[in-house]
């Protein structure tokens, strides 16, 4: 392996993405060069704030319901010692006659209460599943653009607040964005990204404005494109963008 080759395998080796031995080549070229050693820095730091921007904790709301739950599911107390051999009254009979259906009756009822909460728990549980699956492959894909051999890394500061930094891998034929400290949007606003290309923005995607930090790969392929743009608009987006960019980071 040459020099010239070592040098290209920064991003790769950052995310531990390198077959062993290429590894420990790498390793001892990091004591020589002192540019890739920084490169490996500023990669996994990258890599690094875009898994949190992706990842995602249950939520809080299950465990309190489940909490809330447990009261009705009650237990019959024990029998005392003492009153097992004593004489047991007319009223007394008739009430043990009628213990078991009302334990019966209760067991219904916490079954109902319990069934009811493991059915809304496996239905958050579900929901919580299918969002880790997609933040995994989103995840998966961002790490695996970071690591590409031509992965270039470009940033910029949004005008009114926030930054954006651009990963793009013409090999890959992809672009992502890691966006930071967005400022909130009044009424039904959205942040919508472009690709700048020929003098034309084209959509790339819409920014959930739920978290003022987080990661999205683009839609659309990014070769020919010289910039990713990012602009306010209307719920839902526009084919084309209502005012000027808050930033246009270049690729």
């Amino acid at each position: 392996m040459t020099i010239a080759d070592l040098h290209t395998l920064t991003g790769a080796y950052a995310v531990g993405a390198l077959p062993e031995r290429e590894a420990a080549d790498f390793r001892g070229h990091l004591t020589r060069c002192a540019a890739c050693a920084q490169e490996v820095r500023e990669f996994r730091e990258t890599a690094a704030r875009l898994a949190l921007a992706v990842a995602e904790v249950p939520p809080a709301a299950l465990r309190v319901r489940v909490m809330a739950a447990l009261p009705e599911v009650r237990q019959l107390p024990p029998v005392p010692a003492g009153a097992r051999g004593r004489v047991v009254s007319l009223r007394d009979r008739r009430w043990r006659h009628r213990l078991p259906y009302l334990a019966a009756a209760a067991c219904l009822v916490a079954a109902a209460v319990a069934t009811g909460v493991a059915v809304e728990a496996r239905r958050d549980a579900d929901t919580q599943r299918d969002r880790g699956v997609v933040a995994e492959q989103r995840a998966r894909v961002v790490s695996a653009l970071a690591a590409a051999p031509d992965a270039a890394f470009h940033t910029g500061a949004l005008t009114g607040g926030g930054s954006a930094t651009v990963v793009s891998s013409t090999r890959l034929g992809a672009a992502a964005i890691l966006y930071r400290d967005l400022p909130p949007l009044p009424g039904s606003r959205v942040y919508e990204l472009w690709y700048s290309r020929d003098d034309v923005m084209v959509p790339a995607g819409l920014v959930d404005t739920k978290d003022p930090s987080g990661s999205l790969l683009l839609q659309g392929h990014p070769n020919g494109a010289v910039g990713v743009g990012v602009t306010v608009e209307p719920h839902g987006g526009s084919d084309t963008p209502s005012g000027s960019p808050l930033v246009v980071v270049p690729l």
